[in-house]
């Protein structure tokens, strides 16, 4: 049987942690950048839109996990699963982007882009294992 309170803690943490990275990374450090190359297309983002992509996102990762955690330490364990979980994310976030939208160079946007999901998905990684890997 599911453990509710850690999914629901879980996957409160992962909107939490990819919103701290993901506002500053988008917003402010690298917003100027990412404009020049072509990959904003409004001029202010829907901010409830992209809450919902990680609530999705969080509730099915912190649902899944549990299934995939074996032992071992959980830190490290919870990295390597969103590595692997990540990849998915990482495929529509990254490449399908470029392929959609008229990103130039698609060069530097796949830099910048794979830094902040290698950035966000350690951090988030590391408390799904801790969350799961100790008593809530």
């Amino acid at each position: 049987m599911p453990d509710y309170k850690k999914i629901i803690f879980a996957t409160l943490s992962y909107i939490i942690l990819t919103m701290a990275i993901a506002y500053p990374w988008h917003m402010i450090w690298f917003h100027s950048l990412y404009e020049t190359m072509g990959a904003v297309t409004r001029p202010e983002p829907i901010i409830p839109l992209g809450m919902l992509s990680m609530l999705i996102q969080g509730i099915v990762i912190a649902y899944l996990y549990p299934f995939w955690y074996k032992g071992g330490n959980p830190a490290v364990q919870g990295v390597k699963f969103m590595l692997i979980v990540g990849l998915l994310i990482y495929s529509v976030m990254g490449f399908a982007t470029v392929a959609k939208m008229n990103i130039t160079p698609i060069s530097t946007f796949l830099m910048y882009h794979t830094a902040f999901q290698l950035i966000q998905f350690v951090v988030t990684g590391a408390a799904l294992g801790l969350i799961f890997g100790k008593k809530v």
